[in-house]
């Protein structure tokens, strides 16, 4: 698995010009991207948002594109086609984001504000059953019960792609982290498809294109099962992936031993990277080519992780950006 403790050098090929943050690559893999707003910045868009309470966005779905549109005006407009470019960009399409100053649980409003500023710069975030809003917050304590890996702490949560179970397309995936106490562990594990050594072996099997069918289990609030292939392609012939291992349902022997095969070469690639991310800070990836996951935590009683998730489909004219596919 990949832990560079050393960071690299700024991208070969930085924005011409941008205004209100930075960009470099991050310690793990130049694939992933380090975006910093500065303090500057990130004031100024809580002091243009403040009339806007959380429950405002949640009922008025236009103001989370106008919270986009405050914060790349702030950016002088540098900041939507930098974002839309990165995301769509198979050679990188991966972000940490950190608005500097964001960095403690009693902002959390706020957090929940800019970084749904910056998803509506690139798509729309799709309904979330499971919170019944357009976004969710969960929280992962010392001991659970839940009915999948996600609050489970003490064991790995596999690499995988979100919205498997859902109609709609989940393009982009952001997981931010609001609060945490009594850590140790539980980075964020990342590969991006192109890394992975045994792509092309599964790919190019048989049961690649077979539809399958996955199924949520209860806390995910979505009853109807969906069926779709493991393995798709880009506009441009290139693997894309719709895959979790605890929501496919293999109807047979060989679809049971191939996803099991898969699963085992995903978890044990040397590709596999471990990103720490700290409070504030949140995760945008293109989910059709990065696969996600999460590491098991230390033991701890008083061990409390507080996320936020939002997921949805990428929306932007073409000519918004240039570079990208």
């Amino acid at each position: 698995m990949n832990t560079f403790t050393q960071c690299h050098d700024p991208v070969m090929s930085p924005p011409s010009e941008t205004k209100g943050f930075t960009v470099s690559s991050s310690c793990q893999s130049q694939r992933l991207l380090e975006i910093k707003f500065t303090q500057e910045t990130v004031d100024a868009f809580l002091e243009a948002v403040a009339q806007w309470p959380v429950q405002a966005l949640e009922y008025k779905s236009f103001l989370r594109f106008r919270v986009g549109q405050l914060l790349d005006e702030l950016c002088g407009g540098t900041l939507r086609p930098f974002l839309i470019g990165t995301i769509l960009d198979r050679t990188t399409g991966g972000m940490l984001i950190t608005p500097v100053g964001l960095s403690d649980v009693t902002q959390a409003d706020d957090m929940v504000k800019f970084s749904s500023a910056v998803a509506h710069l690139v798509g729309r975030s799709n309904f979330d059953a499971m919170s019944g809003q357009f976004y969710a917050r969960f929280v992962v304590v010392n001991t659970d019960n839940s009915d999948s890996y996600l609050r489970q702490p003490h064991r790995v949560m596999e690499l995988h792609n979100d919205g498997t179970f859902m109609r709609e397309r989940t393009d982009y995936v952001m997981m931010m982290k609001i609060d945490e106490q009594n850590m140790d562990g539980g980075n964020s594990l990342l590969l991006h498809l192109d890394d992975w050594e045994d792509l092309q072996h599964f790919y190019g099997h048989p049961l690649a294109r077979r539809e399958m069918r996955f199924t949520a289990p209860p806390s995910k609030n979505v009853r109807e099962d969906v069926f779709h292939a493991v393995f798709d392609s880009d506009a441009e012939g290139r693997p894309t992936m719709r895959y979790i291992d605890q929501f496919v349902q293999p109807k047979d022997f060989e679809e049971g031993i191939w996803l099991n095969a898969l699963s085992e070469s995903l978890e044990n690639s040397p590709q596999k990277l471990s990103v720490p991310v700290p409070i504030g800070s949140f995760l945008l990836i293109n989910n059709m080519f990065w696969l996600h996951g999460r590491d098991r935590f230390t033991a701890h009683k008083g061990l409390r992780r507080e996320l936020m998730r939002q997921r949805g489909y990428l929306s932007y004219q073409k000519n918004l950006y240039q570079g990208g596919q």
